[in-house]
């Protein structure tokens, strides 16, 4: 199925080949995540979180006591890959999960003493990822800028 068109008056100039690997934008993505994924492991593995349990802490680190559906929009994430995220980190101590007061359908998400007290040993991952990167302040925020308006311009022709 063709993706649809934008009404961008942006062009893709045609090449020779656009049918190889190396033309594509979807693997150089893919292939730096799967990258950045080998760092972060090496990072997290001292605070025993995956990548995407320490996505979660750091939405929790920003605002505490969000409910399930507040969480996943954050992430991109579905409630049934969420919620068993949730469960282990929930295991491990991290954190609490209650039925709202307010509506029985909601589940709160809230940091125990030991999960807020995990992002003192998380602050140094950001500057250990940049270092990793080999890239200065100034050029991981531009990157970081450009790649958030091509997911906001693929979210919406998608």
């Amino acid at each position: 199925m063709p993706a649809k068109r934008s009404t961008s008056a942006r062009t893709v100039a045609p090449s020779a080949d656009r049918l190889t690997l190396d033309e594509q934008l979807c693997f150089s993505v893919y292939s730096t995540m799967l990258s950045l994924n080998k760092v972060y492991r090496g990072l997290l593995r001292d605070l025993d979180l995956t990548y995407l349990q320490y996505l979660v802490m750091l939405v929790l680190w920003e605002r505490d006591g969000l409910n399930v559906s507040e969480i996943c929009p954050r992430l991109s994430l579905e409630t049934t890959t969420l919620t068993p995220l949730l469960k282990r980190l929930e295991a491990r101590g991290l954190i609490a999960r209650a039925r709202s007061a307010l509506d029985e359908r909601q589940v709160i998400v809230s940091l125990t003493a030991e999960g807020r007290a995990l992002r003192i040993k998380a602050k140094a991952i950001p500057a250990c990822v940049a270092q990793a990167m080999e890239l200065s302040g100034d050029e991981i925020d531009g990157l970081r800028e450009q790649l958030q308006t091509l997911r906001a311009s693929l979210d919406r022709n998608a």
